[in-house]
């Protein structure tokens, strides 16, 4: 006989119809450290891979962090108009910024012109982490009108979702596993789980346990999955160049 407190007696209107954690949210540190991370990997780059002196991208995501900071020093609690289209633009500017280096890393590549082949395999290795780091932001940026939404509105206030993670689908799975399904446990996804779609994405250039649902998402896992493979290539490609040296 089940209990009133086994998950399989609890009715799936709780996740429908009541914000997500009980109203809780996510913590400001995970993705501070992932913004830190990509300026850092960017400053580190040789200089013929930077765009103009090696502090102005750097500088502009701080600003926009800072801006972000102030507006949620902690928490993600609260969210206007204006700090919602920041932290887009944030992820954005890693993003592109990682893809224009992607470009002149393969254009020296091409024409033969990195001095130094160590810091060329270096410089590649530097890509594919900020590419990481890029997408999972902006993953976890756009899905369901980002973190703040999808801590704090009831799912039927939310919009289609743009990924379906592993704990959307394990209603009808063993008692041990559905009881952190999303349906049961009002589960949503944070930043970590974003991290690691970007992750594994980059790695495997495909989706693995986490499937995109709608264009923009798949657009822009085929953008990600595609850098890295270039990425990749160049590794190998340095790889042959020195047996063959």
């Amino acid at each position: 006989m089940r209990t009133d407190g086994d998950p399989d007696e609890r009715s799936p209107a709780h996740a429908a119809g009541e914000p997500r954690r009980g109203g809780g949210s996510e913590t400001r540190l995970p993705p501070i450290l992932a913004v830190l991370a990509a300026m850092a990997l960017y400053a580190l780059l040789p200089d013929p891979l930077q765009l103009g002196p090696w502090f102005t991208i750097p500088a502009v995501e701080l600003a926009l962090l800072v801006a972000l900071v102030a507006t949620n020093p902690r928490r993600l609690t609260r969210e206007t108009r204006i700090s919602r289209w920041l932290s887009i633009a944030l992820a954005t500017v890693v993003v592109v910024t990682n893809l224009v280096v992607l470009v002149l890393l393969i254009r020296d590549l091409v024409a033969g012109q990195a001095s130094d082949p160590g810091r060329l395999l270096l410089a590649a290795l530097q890509v594919w982490a900020t590419n990481v780091v890029g997408f999972a932001l902006l993953y976890w940026e756009i899905d369901r009108d980002g973190p703040v939404a999808r801590a704090r509105r009831a799912r039927r206030d939310l919009p289609p979702a743009d990924w379906r993670f592993s704990q959307d689908e394990n209603d009808d799975a063993v008692r041990e596993v559905a009881v952190s399904a999303s349906g049961r446990s009002g589960w949503v996804p944070v930043f970590v789980d974003y991290l690691y779609l970007s992750v594994t994405n980059s790695s495997a250039f495909s989706p693995t346990d986490t499937m995109p649902l709608s264009s923009r998402a798949k657009l822009l896992m085929s953008v990600q999955s595609t850098s890295a493979l270039l990425v990749t290539l160049i590794i190998i490609a340095r790889a042959v160049g020195a047996i063959q040296s």
